[in-house]
C-alpha cells in the first residue's frame, strides 16, 4: 500500500504546471555543475542532426581509386556508395580513372568523379539513400582508422558482411579508409534494386550530355527527313567483336562450357535484322570501339553486309570520331557512348557485357516507370533491348532483355549471363 507521501508525489507529477516546473529546475542545475555539460548536450545535438534522413554527414568511408571500363568504375562506385550506407556513413567522392590500365597506362592518373557526373546532383537524388562528401568536409584527417579489405578463397561472403557490420561500431574515427582490392573486386551483398537507385543518381556532366545530343542528332540526321519527324527509330547496337573482347569470350565460353558469349559480325547483322516490328529506313549507330578492331575487320567492314533497309553508321562515317570523340579520354569516351546507347529507340547488346547490362538495366527501370513490366509482346514498351548473343524466341532473331529487378545481387550484370528474359520480375 503506498504511503501517503508518495501519494502526494505521484499526484505533484500528474500536474502538468509542477512537473515542467520541476524539470526546468532540474537542467538548470545540472547545466550550472559543470560547464562540460552544456558542452556535452551541445555535441550529442550536433552529432544526431548530422545526418540526411538516415545518412549520417560527420562519419566518413573513404576507399581506393576505382579502375577498368567506364560500366566496372559505376558497378564499383555504386558499391562503395552501398557500403558505406551498411556502415552507416557519408562515401567521400572517390578517383575514377581515365583510361583502361592495361591499355593506356599513361592515363591511368586519378579522374575526379564530379568531371564525369554531377557531385550536387547525386547528393540531391540519392539523400537520404546514399550520401557523398568532399575530402575537404573532412575536419581532422588524423582521425583515420585502415581496414583491411580481406581476399582469397578463404574470405568468404559471410565473413565479408561480418566485417562490415563491426566496422559500424567503429565510431571514434572520423574516417574509415578502406585499403586493398578495387571495389569492383568486393563481395556483392546488395539487391539489383539497391544498385539500380544508386546509378539514377549518377547524371552525367552537361558536356557530356550535351556531346552525346549531339551525336543523336548526327544519328537522325543521317536517315534523312523521315527520320528527323521520328517516323523511324535509331537502333543502336553494341558490337563486341574487338580483337580483346573476343579473346576473352572464348576463354570464357571454354571456361564455362557455353556457346553464347561469343557473336560473330554475322550473326549480330543476321539477328538485329530480324528483330520484330523494325520498319524501314532505319538507322543502325554501331557502337564499336573501332581502334580495336582487327585489321580485316575495319571501319568500312563493320558497316557492309547489313539487310537492305538498315543504314549502318559508326564514328568515322557519323563524322563525329575526331570532332567529338577525339577530343577526350576512354573514360568520356565512353560516356558519351553510354548516353547514345541509352537514347536509343531500341538497343541491342551482350548479356555478358557490363556496357550492355546497364544499359539495359537502366531502359529497364525508365520502361517500369511507364507502366511496363515486360517487354515479351510486340508494342507499348518504348524503351526495348534485346541481347543479340542468344537466340531468341524463333530462330534468327535476338532474345529480347530486360533485367530482373527481383535478384539479390549485382552477378548477373557485373559478370554476365545467359539466364535473361524479357520480364524484369
Amino acid at each position: 500500500m503506498n504511503s501517503p507521501s508518495s501519494y502526494k508525489n505521484l499526484r505533484l507529477f500528474s500536474k502538468p504546471i509542477a512537473f515542467k516546473c520541476l524539470v526546468l529546475v532540474g537542467i538548470a542545475l545540472f547545466l550550472s555543475s559543470s560547464p562540460r555539460n552544456l558542452l556535452l548536450i551541445r555535441t550529442r545535438y550536433t552529432s544526431d542532426s548530422s545526418s540526411t534522413s538516415g545518412v549520417r554527414t560527420d562519419k566518413f568511408l573513404e576507399v581506393p581509386q576505382i579502375v577498368w571500363g567506364l560500366n566496372n568504375q559505376k558497378i564499383a562506385f555504386a558499391r562503395a556508395c552501398l557500403t558505406a550506407r551498411t556502415m552507416n556513413r557519408t562515401l567521400l567522392m572517390p578517383s575514377l580513372s581515365a583510361s583502361l590500365f592495361y591499355k593506356e597506362v599513361d592515363k591511368l592518373l586519378p579522374f575526379p568523379f564530379d568531371k564525369v557526373f554531377q557531385f550536387e546532383r547525386f547528393n540531391s537524388l540519392c539523400g537520404g539513400f546514399v550520401q557523398l562528401a568532399r575530402f575537404s568536409d573532412v575536419r581532422n584527417r588524423t582521425q583515420v582508422f585502415d581496414l583491411e579489405k580481406g581476399s582469397g578463397r578463404r574470405w568468404t561472403v559471410e565473413r565479408d558482411l561480418e566485417q562490415l557490420k563491426q566496422s559500424v561500431s567503429v565510431d571514434e574515427f572520423e574516417v574509415i579508409r578502406v585499403k586493398g582490392k578495387n571495389p569492383f573486386l568486393w563481395h556483392d551483398h546488395w539487391p539489383v534494386k539497391d544498385y539500380a537507385k544508386v546509378f539514377e543518381c549518377m547524371v552525367v556532366v552537361d558536356e557530356i550530355s550535351r556531346e552525346a545530343d549531339k551525336v543523336v542528332t548526327r544519328i537522325r540526321q543521317a536517315g534523312g527527313d523521315r527520320i528527323m519527324t521520328g517516323l523511324v527509330p535509331f537502333v543502336a547496337v553494341h558490337m563486341r567483336i574487338e580483337i580483346d573482347w573476343m579473346i576473352h569470350c572464348k576463354k570464357l565460353e571454354q571456361r564455362q562450357k557455353v556457346s553464347e558469349i561469343c557473336s560473330s559480325k554475322r550473326e549480330i547483322m543476321e539477328r538485329v535484322g530480324n528483330i520484330s516490328g523494325l520498319k524501314t529506313p532505319t538507322v543502325l549507330y554501331l557502337a564499336v570501339a573501332d581502334s580495336l578492331l582487327e585489321e580485316k575487320e575495319g571501319e568500312s567492314s563493320v558497316l557492309a553486309g547489313w539487310r537492305e533497309g538498315l543504314i549502318p553508321f559508326e564514328k568515322k562515317k557519323l563524322g563525329v570520331k575526331e570532332e567529338i570523340y577525339g577530343k577526350y579520354s576512354y573514360l568520356i569516351q565512353s560516356a558519351i557512348d553510354y548516353e547514345v546507347c541509352l537514347r536509343a529507340d531500341v538497343f541491342v547488346g551482350n548479356s555478358f557485357s557490363t556496357f550492355s547490362s546497364l544499359i539495359v538495366l537502366e531502359r529497364t527501370q525508365k520502361a517500369r516507370r511507364l507502366g511496363f513490366v515486360s517487354s515479351c509482346e510486340d508494342g507499348g514498351n518504348v524503351w526495348s533491348s534485346y541481347a543479340y548473343n542468344l537466340a531468341g524466341e524463333s530462330e534468327g532473331v535476338p532474345r529480347r532483355w530486360m533485367t530482373n529487378m527481383t535478384h539479390s545481387s549485382l552477378e548477373a550484370i557485373s559478370y554476365g549471363s545467359n539466364s535473361v528474359s524479357c520480364s524484369s520480375e
